[in-house]
């Protein structure tokens, strides 16, 4: 027989029940205000121009509507830090897993963890002002804008989230699947990368789905470093402009509310919203997939 719940116990699942359903409310009101303000832009500006024209141009005198210049960009950045962050980020949570004693572990671990605490806009001047010249050291010709510098701080700012969420799912795994493994006579590296990943993967996937996300959606390093002009360019080397930057820029107040520059700002959150929403999807089926098969 069941035991009666007492009324403490129903209160508290009750708020627990509206604590999960405020953040589907939430994610709801958010998609449905980013719909309604663009409903309003496309009655302007037709779908495929939007997504089939070159220029970005909506506070010109003569305005051009596509989204791809700023695509471009906030994928190039993005990249770039990715090629930076997933490398060395899962490497360092490999470390810290398999090979690095207790108290390096418990002592490298939370310094990492610093890294998020720093302002993004103290990563932005440092990728402009020691970065990018370190990088025209390189490449003289390199403008003092440019994605490349950016896009490699971004990474630097994503690595805590990769390795973090990467270790933990690593230290997850049970200890006899390691042992069964060192047992049969494979080396710590073999245990590592044949026996221990396959069974994290699932966590490393989320931790590579929330690093992306983390690079998509950064703004002032972007917006400082990597300059704010919407150009159609995969070239790292060059100045761009991102989804981000640009909703920055428009929302200084310098345009009035209802005009159709304004409401840019809705379209491009919504096409960020897409582009992330597909990026965790991608993630999610990784996941299944992985979970089937180990």
């Amino acid at each position: 027989m069941m035991r009666k719940r007492n009324p403490g116990e129903q209160i508290i699942e009750a708020l627990l029940l509206l604590a999960a359903l405020s953040s589907v409310g939430i994610t709801l009101g958010i998609v449905g205000v980013l719909l309604y303000e663009s409903a309003v832009f496309f009655r302007e500006v037709s779908v495929i121009e939007f997504l089939t024209d070159t220029q970005w141009t909506p506070l010109f005198a003569d305005p051009h509507y596509g989204i791809l210049p700023l695509l471009s960009g906030t994928m190039t950045t993005t990249g770039v830090a990715l090629a930076l962050a997933l490398p060395l980020g899962t490497i360092m949570a490999l470390y810290l897993s398999e090979y690095a004693s207790a108290g390096v572990r418990e002592t490298v671990k939370p310094f990492l963890e610093l890294l998020t605490s720093v302002p993004t806009v103290i990563f932005g001047y440092f990728a402009l002002l020691v970065v990018t010249p370190c990088l025209q050291l390189l490449w003289p010709a390199l403008p003092g804008f440019n994605m490349l510098s950016a896009g490699l701080v971004i990474g630097v700012m994503i690595i805590p989230y990769i390795s973090s969420v990467s270790e933990d799912a690593l230290h997850a795994v049970p200890a006899h699947l390691r042992e069964g493994s060192l047992a049969m006579g494979a080396t710590r590296m073999q245990t590592a990368f044949r026996v221990v990943v396959p069974s994290a993967v699932s966590g490393i996937a989320a931790a590579y789905v929330l690093g992306i996300s983390r690079a998509i959606g950064e703004t002032m390093v972007v917006a400082i470093a990597a300059g704010m002009q919407p150009t159609l360019t995969w070239n790292p080397l060059e100045p761009a402009a991102t989804v981000t930057a640009f909703i920055v820029q428009v929302s200084l107040g310098d345009l009035p509310h209802g005009s159709i520059g304004y409401q840019t700002i809705f379209v491009a959150g919504l096409t960020l919203f897409v582009v992330t929403f597909l990026f965790n999807v991608a993630g999610y089926m990784l996941r299944t997939r992985y979970h089937r098969k180990y």
